[in-house]
């Protein structure tokens, strides 16, 4: 986000729905522990997860690191409500990434699937490096298929279709990403290591209608929270129509949903 004083783009704006996010929770919570097993850090003592959603990933940083003092941090008060509750021993504050800012310096800053709803990456990053203690690390995972992934594009396609375009303000939420090759040149200056690569998992899902299950927990929120309750069923129902022809069933009748993700661990 530009401005992260600006209400438009604030992620609190996004009826984020817990339930809805962990219809996929084992698929979702894959690359958070990919991220972590990854990271080689002894015994950090103080983390914060940005992003933490329902608190999956902050039970999975716990698991890793149990004396670890650790910190789930989301702007939606209904995921950090659902965290707080099937997490009570974790710490978790509801605030916004783009402004928040850390009491004192950690020593492991964790972002599983949330930077990319953060625009300007070349000033957050760094900023939050400024956040690391002496042999600190930040860790992030985001999806990297906004711009290749027919399941994205073709949401953008409908909504500006001729029936659609006129339901939606110009400047709707979308997803930031960068290449690697952004990452490297913007963060690999002044650190002592940086681990940087993607990945593309493979889903296996029972139809054309769970991927449009699984991006009504993520991609469609900011389409659908700004149309009429009305209306949602019929571009749900559009949006499947797409999605079937655009991954056909396997001779079991079961689809493949390739998914690229990128992930970088930079050490102070």
């Amino acid at each position: 986000m530009t401005r992260g004083t600006a209400i438009r783009y604030s992620l609190a704006m996004i009826s984020w729905n817990p339930g809805q996010y962990l219809k996929f929770a084992e698929e979702r919570s894959r690359p958070c522990v990919d991220l972590i097993e990854r990271l080689k850090l002894d015994s950090p003592k103080r983390i914060i997860d940005l992003g933490c959603g329902p608190g999956n990933s902050t039970a999975a940083l716990a698991q890793r690191w149990p004396d670890a003092e650790i910190t789930g941090l989301d702007s939606s008060a209904d995921m950090i409500a659902t965290a707080r509750r099937t997490y009570p021993h974790q710490h978790w504050i509801e605030a916004d990434i783009s402004t928040w800012q850390a009491a004192q310096h950690v020593d492991l800053i964790f972002s599983n699937a949330a930077l990319q709803w953060v625009d300007n990456h070349a000033a957050l990053l760094p900023r939050l490096m400024k956040m690391l203690n002496p042999a600190g690390a930040l860790a992030v995972q985001m999806p990297a298929n906004y711009h290749i992934a027919p399941a994205q594009t073709l949401i953008r396609d409908l909504a500006a279709s001729e029936k659609w375009r006129n339901k939606f303000p110009a400047d709707i939420r979308r997803w930031h990403c960068h290449e690697p090759e952004f990452y490297y040149d913007l963060l690999s200056t002044n650190v002592s290591k940086l681990d940087l690569w993607t990945s593309e998992y493979l889903h296996i899902l029972n139809g054309p209608e769970d991927i449009v299950e699984w991006y009504k927990g993520t991609s469609l929120r900011p389409y659908l929270d700004n149309m009429p309750v009305s209306d949602q069923p019929k571009f749900i129902a559009a949006y499947q129509s797409l999605i079937a022809a655009a991954y056909p069933p396997q001779s079991d009748g079961r689809i493949l949903f390739p998914f690229r993700r990128l992930f970088l661990i930079v050490y102070s």
